[in-house]
């Protein structure tokens, strides 16, 4: 993974978003690139069994086939000194190596990790003692949290968390992080698109609402910039993570509804009343921006309909094709007045992006 190739690769993304957002926006895109090595903070492998060796692998995407990973340059130094030590201790512990099938990696940028060990067999008493030493010994390189899952099981030896700390704009937050929930994977770029979105909020009145909150990453630092947040998640444990680190926080301006998009627009819309706003009055707010970061399908007919009732609208986009048909009918209402790309998957074709739109004025 040399600079060249990384830069290579990079101008080819720019090229391609530009290309594709000319018919919306014909300026300069906000690029801001990721680290070329370590930038990755989870990982998954399978774990194979070779007579006395055992070691990760990977499936080659094209041909399937399986490969020996011993080391990962995207994974973050610390997933590298686990997998070392983990493969370590595993090999020579029968009770933790026995039919052994998958090792999920989550880490932080504040030297928190949890792992999470995958058997096909039933976890008993015996490997819950090899595994807290197996957390004793990672304890001396940072602050440690196990899980040992097979069917039907699911065995904490503490938590199920780990606490990642951003730094945005010179203030730190908290972010409680979920096994199994979705977190931003490259974590030095996810400080960025922050930041971006940040920007873009600066001397906008009145209230945000973001849908697809998850556990808060945007709502909550830009929670200082608007009078009133409300967020929308449909995953219960987004919803709960959200509410800790809005109390870590110490946000006050915040509240998350258990709602998918769709059903906040139609709540929203007066199409459909939902229980799970009872404490919500969506009267008191007055909501002049509105901040999407929908899955790779983008926005629903209904949701974009929602959108395009707000007067500004930051979109952060993990698939250009799909952001480009949400364009369609926005473009309608509203002008791109800004474009970002976020290399949040570097030496991949993946693009992560985002676009600030607003609304035009009636003549």
């Amino acid at each position: 993974m040399t600079i060249t190739k990384y830069e290579s690769q990079l101008k080819s993304k720019y090229n391609f978003l530009s290309e594709t957002l000319t018919p919306f926006y014909e300026y300069d895109i906000d690029v801001f690139e990721s680290q070329h090595e370590h930038y990755r903070m989870r990982a998954e492998f399978r774990v194979w069994h070779d007579g006395e060796d055992t070691f990760h692998i990977m499936f080659d995407p094209d041909t399937k086939e399986k490969y020996r990973v011993d080391d990962f340059p995207a994974g973050s130094k610390l997933i590298n000194l686990a997998m070392e030590k983990v493969i370590s201790k595993i090999k020579s512990n029968p009770k933790l190596r026995n039919k052994l099938y998958q090792i999920d990696y989550l880490t932080t940028l504040s030297n928190q990790l949890l792992i999470t060990l995958i058997y096909k067999k039933p976890i008993d008493e015996s490997w819950i003692k090899e595994a807290q030493g197996l957390k004793a010994h990672l304890n001396e390189f940072a602050a440690t949290n196990i899980i040992g899952r097979a069917r039907k099981q699911k065995i904490e030896l503490d938590n199920d968390y780990v606490t990642e700390r951003l730094s945005i704009n010179g203030k730190e937050f908290s972010f409680k992080q979920i096994e199994n929930s979705f977190t931003q994977p490259n974590a030095g770029v996810n400080e960025k698109m922050i930041e971006w979105a940040i920007e873009q909020s600066n001397g906008l009145p009145n209230d945000l609402l973001e849908l697809y909150c998850g556990a808060g990453n945007f709502s909550i630092p830009l929670a200082q910039q608007f009078n009133k947040v409300l967020g929308t998640e449909i995953s219960r444990t987004s919803v709960k993570a959200a509410q800790i680190n809005i109390s870590e926080n110490k946000i006050s301006n915040l509240k998350i509804a258990k709602l998918s998009s769709e059903e906040f627009s139609q709540a929203f819309l007066h199409n459909r009343q939902f229980r799970r706003l009872s404490d919500i009055h969506l009267n008191e707010y007055y909501f002049s921006t509105v901040l999407v970061d929908p899955p790779r399908a983008g926005l629903d007919p209904l949701t974009e309909e929602l959108v395009s009732y707000f007067d500004n609208v930051i979109y952060i986009s993990c698939n250009p094709m799909t952001l480009v048909d949400n364009l369609h009918k926005l473009t309608q209402t509203h002008t791109v007045k800004r474009a970002a790309l976020f290399d949040q998957f570097p030496y991949t074709e993946h693009i992560e992006s985002g676009v600030f739109l607003q609304k035009n004025r009636e003549p």
